[in-house]
């Protein structure tokens, strides 16, 4: 969506509300200026721990979850098995007698708690996570084995002595296996290509549950919805056949082990390209010699720092391309994109690697720096999964559908991977946050090439997102935004997920704050809760203290409900009966929702005056008479001339003078 140029606080000089209240105030209404402007109840309390500006408390704390892993993946029996070792550090000031850590390869399971809900009941399953032992070392570095009971995906891990508050470490020692999901899996599976299967491995190593302040042990179970986790450094180890490319979250530690010659010369001239450079080619595929051996196997080294998970992709069948990512600062990373020959060509993924190197070039300079050293794309059957520096997108997906797809996984690298939100509580915050900030990018890439946004997340039926809008707040049925995203039926997570959370976004940057303030407040709430864990309370607070706006309006009626908005023109008249006088316009607020807004004036000559309408005009009033200088004789006056807030009824929103 293009920004709009008529934001709030341009008011147009020669306006002057009238003292007087219309004759229409007390005409047939659904809004009332009281319930509208109530004082907001916000969803946590400000604490020691989360301040009432929106910001961590002087007494905020923040465990922290370290891992090392070595895993081996078996292709023909689809079997993987890991190695690891949790380094838990307990910031709290609780002492913990258990842990809790998620085991969510029990989600494809028969008896799984999520294979009862979503559309239909699955027809593939595996037997789930298989723990073999879990072991605990104290401070003084001896081994006790632990009890554990595990419950759907979810595994309480009860310790021979209580971790203690406030920077208590252990480390957990597990081994596991299980068997990785057909395509199924959503995100996590395995799915064919004329060159070989591909891998897409994720939630593939029991994890910490997170413990913190608003809830303790989040504990949800993984029914099909995102995912809460801790940051820490993860140190992991992947071990394929000979001739497997693998793709991994973070810095590949040893490419020296895995690459040829070649392949490592291609990678350092991609790290100082713009172009695309190729490292292995369609037809490379098939050539043995492009792998330093030509059996067993080999071992893949990654690490990445201050993250909240690691996955990684593996197949014989990638083509694998890079280009250099030019950060602020004059720091670099780098693009990279993994698929297989079906997708290629410079129709569809052969500009993977241009899309993401100019999305995350976006993002940094727009918002916060990207903080990882590669940006990864890879091609499988997961429609589009994010995950830190690392993305699994359609191998299917083509031109502005593969650029739009890209852009927004690998925006999520913002939301939630630097602001960790929950997103099995509050999706919202997630992508809403993300689709929002896909919206400037279209705008931005390639001069416009795909702007303006218009794909099914930002506005469902490709029209204007102020009239598509309408119809979910039109529905009885649509849930409000603040809704565990759990409860949230397939017909509606999009809708209000990603659509109604990002347009609220650009509603409040383009209209009612403006980007003179919203984006150097949003970059700061970035900055602010950057590897911490931010709540729906903490967002609302921190941009009213930033904007110095008072928004408890809009937090009520387009987060906690689902409120319609319509505004209408219901009188033009000259000001005793002169135009010589000015006009006045009687403007109404008919329904809950208010929202600034843009009356155009046009008179008799053709000449048009444009006036704010601010939204403290319905503090008050249900109706009022807005006075407008001037010696003309009006022809009509219209609220929301352009369609940029969302008018449920724009029937009503023009008069003429007859």
């Amino acid at each position: 969506m293009k920004t709009t140029k008529t934001l709030c606080g341009a008011i147009v000089a020669g306006l002057c509300l009238s003292a007087g209240v219309s004759a229409t105030e007390t005409s047939t209404s659904g809004y009332n200026p009281l319930e509208t402007f109530a004082p907001f109840v916000y969803p946590q309390p400000a604490t020691a721990y989360r301040s009432a500006s929106g910001r961590p408390g002087p007494l905020f704390w923040q465990n922290r979850a370290d891992y090392q892993i070595k895993a081996t993946l078996e292709p023909t029996t689809r079997k993987l098995t890991g190695e690891e070792t949790i380094t838990y550090t307990n910031h709290s000031p609780d002492d913990l007698d258990v842990l809790w850590l998620q085991v969510e390869q029990n989600r494809y399971r028969k008896d799984a708690r999520g294979a009862f809900g979503g559309g239909k009941f699955p027809t593939e399953f595996t037997d789930g996570e298989h723990i073999e032992s879990i072991a605990v070392e104290g401070a003084d570095g001896k081994l006790q084995k632990a009890e554990w009971v595990i419950s759907d995906t979810r595994m309480q891990v009860r310790l021979p002595q209580p971790l203690k508050a406030r920077d208590g470490k252990l480390r957990l020692h597990i081994s596991y296996s299980y068997t990785v999901p057909g395509e199924f899996g959503g995100r996590t599976d395995v799915n064919p290509t004329k060159n070989g299967d591909i891998f897409e491995i994720a939630q593939w190593y029991p994890r910490m549950c997170v413990y913190d302040d608003l809830r303790g042990w989040t504990t949800d179970p993984y029914l099909n919805n995102e995912f809460y986790l801790e940051y820490g450094d993860y140190d992991y180890s992947v071990t394929v056949p000979w001739d497997m490319i693998v793709v991994g979250s973070g810095e590949l530690l040893n490419p020296q082990d895995v690459l040829t010659k070649t392949e490592l010369q291609r990678l350092e001239q991609a790290r100082h390209s713009d172009a695309t450079v190729m490292i292995r080619s369609a037809e490379e595929i098939s050539d043995p010699t492009t792998r330093p051996k030509q059996s067993g196997t080999l071992t893949w080294h990654f690490r990445i720092q201050n993250s909240r998970d690691a996955v990684f992709g593996a197949s014989k069948a990638f083509i694998w391309d890079a280009a250099r990512i030019n950060l602020p600062n004059g720091k670099t990373a780098l693009a990279e994109s993994a698929y297989p020959v079906e997708s290629a060509g410079n129709g569809a993924w052969g500009r993977a690697t241009e899309y993401v190197k100019a999305s995350t070039e976006y993002f940094s300079k727009q918002w916060y720096p990207y903080p990882y050293p590669v940006a990864i794309n890879e091609a499988g059957s997961a429609g589009g999964m994010e995950y830190p520096s690392i993305t699994f997108d359609s191998k299917e997906a083509k031109g502005s559908d593969l650029h739009a797809l890209i852009a927004h996984e690998i925006g999520h690298t913002w939301f939630p991977m630097i602001v960790g939100t929950d997103e099995r509580r509050n999706a919202w915050m997630d992508e809403g946050f993300n689709t929002f900030i896909d919206v400037y990018e279209a705008d931005s890439f390639n001069h416009g090439e795909y702007a303006p946004k218009r794909d099914p997340e930002y506005a469902p039926g490709h029209g204007n997102p102020a009239d598509e809008i309408v119809k979910l707040l039109a529905d009885p049925d649509a849930p409000p935004l603040l809704t565990r995203a759990d409860d949230i039926r397939e017909k509606y997570r999009h809708p209000v997920t990603y659509f109604k959370s990002a347009f609220g976004l650009v509603l409040l940057r383009e209209q009612i704050i403006g980007p003179e303030r919203f984006d150097p407040a949003f970059r700061k709430y970035i900055q602010t809760w950057a590897y911490k864990h931010p709540g729906p309370a903490d967002f609302f607070r921190f941009m009213e203290s930033e904007t110095g706006e008072d928004l408890s309006w809009f937090w009520r009626g387009w987060y906690e409900y689902n409120w319609k908005l319509d505004l209408a023109v219901q009188n033009v008249a000259a000001v005793d009966g002169d135009w010589h006088k000015g006009a006045l316009v009687t403007v109404a607020n008919l329904d809950k929702l208010v929202m600034p807004a843009t009356l155009e004036v046009v008179y008799t000559d053709g000449s048009k005056q444009d006036i704010r309408v601010p939204v403290e005009t319905w503090m008050e009033h249900r109706s009022y008479d807005i006075r407008v200088d001037g010696d003309k004789a009006v022809k009509s006056a219209t609220i929301d001339p352009n369609h940029v807030i969302p008018d449920v009824d724009r029937s009503n929103n023009s008069f003429t003078v007859k």
